[in-house]
């Protein structure tokens, strides 16, 4: 696969027109079972097509078993300079529930030797709202992230996928459903707690300490371009969106061929308004209506109608041209933004 994925590299060496790569990710899947010959092989195959910023920010997403000495000690010798941990919980028994292979001590062990290898950029995963996790270990996992003074976190409402176990389960009445109540409370738990240990909440589901964003994320939410690499990846070049097949094998197949299977979506008008609501609104920077003017005329005018009831609920404000969430907002923005598209 590897080969494959540096075929695409080379193949893709045109999309992004000649503009300077300030992020690189990689995600989806375990990449971190990539050694760490095989993670520089990709950097500098990249690097020989595209103008790299000697700042980028290179970050690997890796669970936390995965991340023992002996690979941090051969991470230490690439480019990463960032990692996303994928720690969900300290509970042992939630992590059960998860079908997770790692443990809570595991979790905690492996930011700290993160940390002892000299990795400081790390952002940790926390998922709440489920069954088993009260306001209490919920509050509990809060403190330990802020106990091992991680930069970053990205938390997710625990959502339940059509045609899985757990799904499968819940149908059954195996498993409790998920409660939204439940969810929102344990959000504004989330919130709290940032904000009094001086995180910025700058996207729904993203903290950081001052200034630390994730860049590379932050550039989605900011409609910058971007490449993916491998099957199912996407990519966004401002006009078009492009996704790989998922088949792994079809996927290595046509690139063997020198072609790639993919299909591309021509961004309408439309969709450029829509998506930039939706990215927008969610983050610390607004929906500006400038922009929204930008890429149609006229636009803010009738998104401004349409928010007439959000604006009446307290759940979005107006300062100078930018419309931001209120803190309730942040409990409704799926909700807001599908109420003012296009």
């Amino acid at each position: 696969m590897l080969d494959t994925l540096i075929k695409e590299i080379k193949f893709q060496k045109g999309y992004l027109n000649g503009e300077s790569i300030e992020t690189i990710y990689f995600g989806g899947g375990t990449p971190s079972v990539l050694n760490g010959d095989e993670i520089s092989r990709i950097i500098n195959t990249i690097t020989e097509l595209h103008t790299v910023s000697s700042t980028a920010e290179i970050t690997l997403e890796a669970n936390p078993d995965d991340l023992k000495a002996d690979k941090l000690k051969a991470l230490r010798q690439t480019p990463v300079n960032r990692f996303s941990i994928g720690i969900q919980s300290f509970f042992d028994e939630d992590l059960v529930w998860m079908n997770r292979v790692h443990r809570g001590q595991e979790a905690e062990s492996s930011v700290k030797r993160a940390q002892d290898a000299g990795f400081e950029n790390i952002t940790v995963d926390l998922i709440y709202g489920y069954p088993m996790l009260s306001d209490t270990k919920w509050k509990q996992n809060l403190d330990k992230v802020f106990e091992l003074n991680v930069p970053h976190a990205s938390t997710y409402s625990m959502t339940v996928e059509p045609q899985t176990a757990l799904a499968a389960f819940i149908n059954k009445k195996k498993q409790p459903p998920m409660n939204e109540h439940q969810s929102a409370e344990q959000f504004m738990v989330l919130m709290d707690a940032m904000q009094a240990h001086g995180f910025e909440h700058y996207e729904i589901s993203n903290f950081c300490k001052p200034g630390q964003y994730s860049r590379h994320n932050s550039n989605y939410w900011k409609g910058v371009k971007y490449l993916g690499i491998g099957p199912s990846a996407h990519s966004y070049n401002g006009d078009t969106r492009q996704w790989n097949i998922a088949n792994n094998a079809k996927y290595m197949q046509a690139l063997e061929t020198g072609k790639l299977s993919a299909e591309t979506e021509e961004l309408t008008e439309e969709n450029r308004l829509n998506e930039y609501i939706m990215t927008s609104l969610r983050t610390i920077w607004g929906l500006d209506l400038a922009k929204l003017n930008h890429i149609a005329k006229g636009a803010s005018d009738e998104l401004l109608k349409a928010a007439a009831e959000y604006f009446d609920r307290g759940w979005i404000i107006q300062k100078d041209n930018v419309i931001y969430l209120s803190a309730t907002g942040k409990l409704y923005a799926d909700h807001i933004a599908a109420g003012l598209f296009f």
